[in-house]
């Protein structure tokens, strides 16, 4: 069979290995100059190929159902296997999450157009505009310029519309639009939060570690997790933040609330507090919390617990060295939405996974028309499942054709 892949990501490489290895002659079609260009960016660089943890679908949040048969097709430990195959020793760190050994996201692309090559998959450089079909059957693909390529299967991997600069425009699902299938809202998932830009200006640059953080709309919990987070500009961001705002609502009452000591009870604190004010009694309150804090935070922080700076420390009293507690176990900040759709890692939204066969990936619409990765309505938090669903979508959709 002839087959064309739309789309030089993770999911369409993959796809485009597994139908070659099947036998089949595969084209794979990329907008941008190079493969994989997204790819070699994630992970800050360093390329967060998978993770080695045992519950991918714990981390999977929008269809994670849909996903059962194609991570059991091609599984995570699968994925670190055809990696260290094709040249990419791994290496597993905090949170389980695999990368390479050398710390090089372009050497994993280099390392899947190299495998592209000795499968004898061709690679041409090209913009896709439409899918063409024949009696409800894909039999080509049209290109922007106007070249025909006449194919009897097709795989859409054009990914969302997070990174333009990557090359995702969208294209994908206007194609998909065209051949009758539905696109699920788009919006941003894995992005930076914006939120009361007053302390985080002043607190720009300052990375918190082994915090507790949650995501509060008025009483209502909406996420909550242990780890790392940084102040930016415009907000908060980091990997715990990133994670939160999957689960985002549209709403005037959020908040990111912040356990600075979150290994301490407020009791335990206290008596912490207690030690501290009676070592330093004749120091001014501003100039006693260095032990409890980082030196950025001191300053926004004790004069967020409404006791005064120069006050000294053997005169807080009770009720004074509560509210320093209650603010060391929920510093607040108000959270006002998302950074654009553009800023963020992935898209939640996308082709209707009803419409899609969960085992093949073929579109229920049109007979052999295959979607892979990022187009399909799932998404996944931080931490490698993401490029974990390309590679099982994508050898899903190759291994069906």
């Amino acid at each position: 069979m002839r087959v064309i892949t739309v789309g030089g990501g993770p999911a369409g490489i993959m796809a485009s290995l597994r139908a070659a290895e099947k036998g089949h002659s595969v084209l794979l079609l990329e907008q941008n100059d190079t493969l994989g260009k997204k790819m070699k960016i994630t992970g800050k660089g360093r390329c967060n190929i998978t993770n080695a943890g045992d519950d991918i679908m714990d981390n999977i949040i929008r269809n994670p159902e849909f996903l059962y048969s194609a991570l059991h097709g091609f599984s995570n430990y699968d994925a670190i296997d055809f990696f260290e195959k094709i040249g990419v020793p791994t290496k597993i760190e905090r949170g389980m999450r695999v990368f390479p050994q050398n710390d090089s996201a372009p050497s994993v692309v280099t390392a899947l157009m190299r495998a592209l090559k000795n499968a004898g998959v061709e690679a041409r450089r090209a913009r896709v505009k439409k899918i063409l079909t024949e009696n409800g059957r894909v039999c080509g693909i049209l290109e922007y310029g106007g070249r025909v390529r006449p194919c009897d299967a097709a795989v859409l991997a054009t990914g969302g519309v997070s990174y333009p600069q990557t090359g995702s425009k969208g294209d994908g699902f206007k194609m998909a639009e065209m051949l009758g299938h539905t696109v699920t809202p788009l919006t941003p998932s894995l992005v930076p939060l914006c939120a009361d830009t007053k302390i985080c200006r002043r607190l720009m640059g300052l990375s918190l570690k082994n915090i507790g953080f949650k995501l509060r709309d008025k009483d209502e919990v909406l996420y909550s997790d242990f780890g790392e987070m940084i102040f930016t500009h415009f907000g908060i961001s980091g990997p715990i933040v990133l994670s939160a705002s999957c689960h985002l609502k549209n709403s005037k009452n959020l908040f990111a609330v912040i356990d600075l000591k979150p290994a301490l009870s407020e009791q335990e604190l206290d008596k912490r507090l207690l030690r501290d004010f009676e070592e330093y009694s004749r120091r001014d309150y501003i100039n006693s919390l260095d032990r409890l804090l980082p030196k950025k935070l001191i300053e926004p922080f004790a004069e967020l617990t409404g006791v005064d700076l120069r006050k000294k420390c053997c005169e807080i009293t009770r009720a004074e060295r509560h509210n320093i507690v209650l603010l060391l176990k929920e510093f607040k900040i108000h959270v006002y939405g998302a950074r654009p759709i553009d800023e963020a890692i992935v898209t939640s939204g996308g082709i209707s996974t009803h419409e899609i066969n969960p085992k093949t990936m073929e579109s229920k619409i049109v007979k052999e028309l295959y979607f892979a990765g990022e187009i399909i309505d799932v998404s996944a938090y931080t931490g490698g499942y993401n490029l974990q669903i390309a590679y099982s979508t994508g050898y899903a959709a190759g291994n069906s054709i």
